[in-house]
This record gives C-alpha cells, sequence and structure tokens, in this order.
C-alpha cells in the first residue's frame, strides 16, 4: 500500500478517535452545566460506556500497523513525522490500558465530581477523602500500565505536559519564589491601597452582556461557541463547538468578567486550531501549559492592560452608571489590580497566584511519594497557606475542598498554570518587541494583531512542538520565571511602588 494510503488511513483513524473524545468532553459539559442531581449515577454509566468505545477506537491493531509501516518510511514529510509520534504515543498508552480500567476511571471520575460538590457545598473532607484516595490509586495504576513505576507523578505532569517532569517544574518554581515572594511582601507594606468595596451591586444581566461584549471584541466566535453558568468556570471542546462557562456574582463583578475572558483565551486557542487536522498532531493543542498561556495572556497582559479599559471603562460604565459614579478612573483600574492575598485560587491576583499554583505542586509531590497521606491533607494545606499566603483556611471549603480538578483525577494538572504564566509573559515580551504600540491597538478595541501572531505562532503549530521547545521557537530563549518576575515587577510596582 503506497504510503499516501497508508497515511490518510491512518489521519482518518485519528480523526474518528478524537471524534468520539469530543462526545466525552460534550457529556461532561453537561453534567457540569445542564445535568439533573438526580441523574449523577446513570452519566456515570454513560461516561464509562463511551469510555469503553473509545478506548477501543483508540487500541484499534489497524492503527498499530499503520504506525509500524509509516515509522519505516524515510519518504515522510516533517509534518507527517509529528503526526506519526504523536499518534505512536497516544496508541502506545491507549493499548497498555485495560478497557475494564478505563471504563472504571471514567465512572469513578463522574462520581468524583458529584461527591466533590456535595462535600464543598457541606466542608465535609472526610466524606471525599475515600474518592480522593481511590482517584490517587487510579492514578498510580495507570502509571504502572504505562510503564512509569516509581515515577508516577511524571507520568501524572507528562500527560498534561509532553516532556515536562516534576523536577525541571521545581527548578523552575524555585527561580520565582526567589523573586515572587519579596515582591509579595513590598506590595503589601506600600502606603497605596485599592478600593476593596469599589465595585458591588452589579446584576448578573448587566455582567453577562458586558463580558459578551468584550469577549466577542477579543474574537471569540459564537457562531461556533457559547458560554454558560458552571460551579467551577471551564472551557471545553474544539473546533466548531467551544463551551465556555462562568459564574456570577453581585458583589464580585470581576470574578465573572475575568473568569469570562480566562476562558475565552482557552476558547479562541480552540477555535484557532487548523480544522482540517483536528485530531492530529497538527490539529491538537500542544499541551496544558501552552493552553495555559493563552488563557492567562489575555485574562492578564491584556486585560488588566491600561489600554485595554481604555477602550471598555465607558461601556462598563454605561452599563452600571450608579455602582461607578463615585468611582475614579484610577480608582477602576487599581481595583482592577488590586493584589491582597485570599484563600481561593480563582479569586487571586494575578502577583499572589502563582503562590496558590506553588502550594499545589508540594502537596501533590508529597502526595504520591507517599510522604502525605490524603487523611493529612487539610492539616497540610492550612500549613502551607500560612507559609506562602500568609492566611490560614477557616475551613475546608476554602481550602483543601475549593478545587475541582483532584475529584476528576487532574493530578498533574496544577503546575501548568504556572508554567503557563511564565510563559505568557514570555510571549508577550515578543510580541511588544514586535508591536511596541500594542496597548494602543487595544485603546482603539482592536485586538486582531495580537490574536493573529499567536494564531500563526501558537495556534497553527498545533503539537509540533512541546511548552519547552515552543518557547524556544517563537521567543529565542528557554523558558523562564525571568519574563513573569519582569512583567509583574513592572506592572504592580508602577501601580504601587511609586
Amino acid at each position: 500500500m503506497a504510503t499516501e494510503t497508508v497515511y490518510a488511513e491512518l489521519t482518518a483513524a485519528l480523526k474518528r478517535v478524537h471524534a468520539l473524545g469530543t462526545l466525552v468532553e460534550l457529556l461532561g459539559w453537561d453534567e457540569q452545566v445542564n445535568l439533573p442531581e438526580g441523574a449523577a449515577e446513570q452519566r456515570a454509566g454513560q461516561q464509562a460506556a463511551l469510555a469503553e468505545a473509545l478506548h477501543a477506537a483508540a487500541s484499534d491493531a489497524k492503527i498499530g500497523g499503520w504506525l509500524a509501516t509509516l515509522e519505516a518510511d524515510a519518504t515522510l514529510s516533517d509534518d507527517q513525522r509529528a503526526v506519526v509520534k504523536n499518534a505512536r504515543r497516544d496508541y502506545d498508552h491507549a493499548t497498555r490500558l485495560p478497557a475494564e480500567f478505563v471504563r472504571d476511571k471514567a465512572a469513578q471520575s463522574s462520581r468524583g465530581y458529584h461527591a466533590w460538590a456535595r462535600a464543598r457545598a457541606a466542608d465535609d473532607f472526610a466524606g471525599y477523602a475515600p474518592v480522593l484516595r481511590k482517584n490517587l490509586e487510579f492514578a498510580k495504576r495507570e502509571a504502572g500500565y504505562l510503564g512509569w513505576g516509581g515515577r508516577e507523578y511524571d507520568y501524572m505532569i507528562d500527560q498534561h505536559d509532553p516532556g515536562m517532569t516534576a523536577a525541571v517544574i521545581e527548578r523552575l518554581f524555585g527561580e520565582l519564589k526567589a523573586g515572587l515572594v519579596p515582591l509579595v511582601r513590598e506590595i503589601a507594606a506600600a502606603r497605596v491601597k485599592p478600593r476593596t468595596d469599589a465595585l458591588r451591586g452589579f446584576s448578573p444581566e448587566g455582567q453577562r452582556v458586558f463580558l459578551r461584549e468584550v469577549t466577542e471584541r477579543l474574537g471569540f466566535d459564537y457562531q461556533r461557541g457559547r458560554i454558560d453558568v458552571s460551579l467551577h468556570p471551564f472551557c471545553s471542546g474544539t473546533g466548531s463547538d467551544v463551551r465556555m462557562t462562568t459564574r456570577f456574582k453581585e458583589q464580585e463583578p470581576l470574578d465573572s468578567l475575568f473568569s469570562a475572558i480566562h476562558e475565552t483565551g482557552h476558547g479562541l486557542y480552540e477555535q484557532g486550531l487548523v480544522a482540517e487536522h483536528l485530531g492530529t498532531a497538527l490539529g491538537v493543542h500542544a499541551g496544558m501549559a501552552v493552553h495555559e498561556s493563552q488563557s492567562r495572556l489575555w485574562e492578564n497582559q491584556v486585560a488588566r492592560s491600561r489600554g485595554f479599559w481604555q477602550c471598555f471603562e465607558p461601556r462598563l460604565r454605561e452599563l452600571f452608571p450608579a455602582q461607578t459614579a463615585a468611582v475614579s478612573t484610577d480608582e477602576l483600574y487599581l481595583a482592577i489590580n488590586a493584589v491582597e492575598p485570599t484563600l481561593i485560587r480563582v479569586d487571586a491576583d494575578e502577583v499572589t497566584y502563582n503562590l496558590h499554583i506553588i502550594l499545589r505542586f508540594e502537596l501533590e509531590k508529597k502526595l504520591f511519594t507517599g510522604e502525605l497521606a490524603v487523611d493529612g491533607l487539610p492539616a497540610a494545606w492550612r500549613t502551607a497557606a500560612q507559609a506562602l499566603l500568609g492566611l490560614t483556611p477557616a475551613n475546608d471549603r476554602v481550602g483543601v475542598l475549593q478545587d475541582v480538578h483532584w475529584s476528576g483525577g487532574s493530578f498533574g494538572y496544577f503546575p501548568s498554570y504556572c508554567l503557563g504564566n511564565m510563559l505568557a509573559a514570555q510571549l508577550w515580551y515578543r510580541a511588544l518587541a514586535l508591536r511596541p504600540a500594542l496597548e494602543d491597538d487595544f485603546a482603539r478595541g482592536d485586538f486582531r494583531w495580537l490574536l493573529n501572531w499567536l494564531r500563526e505562532n501558537v495556534h497553527a503549530q498545533g503539537r509540533r512542538f512541546d511548552a519547552l521547545a515552543l518557547a524556544r521557537r517563537v521567543t529565542g530563549e528557554e523558558l523562564s520565571p525571568r519574563h513573569l518576575l519582569r512583567y509583574l515587577r513592572e506592572r504592580y510596582g508602577a501601580l504601587y511602588l511609586r
């Protein structure tokens, strides 16, 4: 069989597997947005059945045969080689996992979400602990099936960010922490204080109008996506069906706005992948650090800039005249960029945010080495929060129970947020070097240059490069916390340390 024929057979199979994967995501989106409370167990069964079908398609022996043929073919192009290499990784992963394990894990993940939601509402870690222990057991078993025995946490990290290891993350986080902690202390001691009471009483209806206009102006295509409400904001889907969520708080209007902009960054990435290659390495994202770099860049470097608010402040005041009447432009901008340690990660300002990630990374490492037992997590969390943030959770709802990730077994995901922040800052300075007047574009409500530059240099690259290689390719430098520290000191130093 000719190379092109074999390659066409392979990519058709990969696209079918990808299509099944999008159905899994769609069920997951519906579970967090629409599912009736009494349907949780039925949904667990549906997720298990679909996961089994997806696993069967991904482990089809024909894929292995096509891969073997193509791997021996010296005439493949670089792009074809990238597709084959990535497909081999996914195929080996699928064929080494027993179907029964895949089915049981999917059902456990679905049940875990509902158990977490109940436990958080009731502040009941003890009731949630058995779920967490079982998820940890599933993670270690999976790593063992894939040959990562003794390096289980590296395996979990690699699932979210191919090629990344705990040792690399520990080095990067150590450098970041050394520069970040003194900056946080300087800002905390500064005389400048934001008005924490400046923004109150913003109706969800008005917030919904504003964030829709903002995210649409940034470039999100609502003909190929939508935004809804969920307990924890997220983005799922790809191509022409991207689903985002946010949440609304009348006394904290910036929460819904910046959550929506964050998820829009994810959505823009998914909408920017090359449609004809969806399901292959040329049309899927490069990993969660790169994904988070896109969400964090739009949320922070863009949406907390002066230029952005020169564009959108008039519309905010038009929609909420009474609520903003007593707030000056400078007070509004300082409130938007308020730096104040908080116990809740998703509410954290961008200066202290990375300390939340370092906390989770350090606890996850201990969970996987056995140095920390699940039952000891609440106490360990309180100790770490006090050491890193200067705050101690009064209950587990604002401590160890606040995040959804572990309920579905997503260990090793948290570092991606901080790695994404580093990459976002590095991309930001590269973009500014190419277009110094970028914020002037924002002030005019024009975000096209930045989006097009990201589409060309990040989105269209698919999974040709991992996070470390992409940083080198686009910025000409190794991934480093240096750019993030520079950005934080420049932006927040101008506000607080003048």
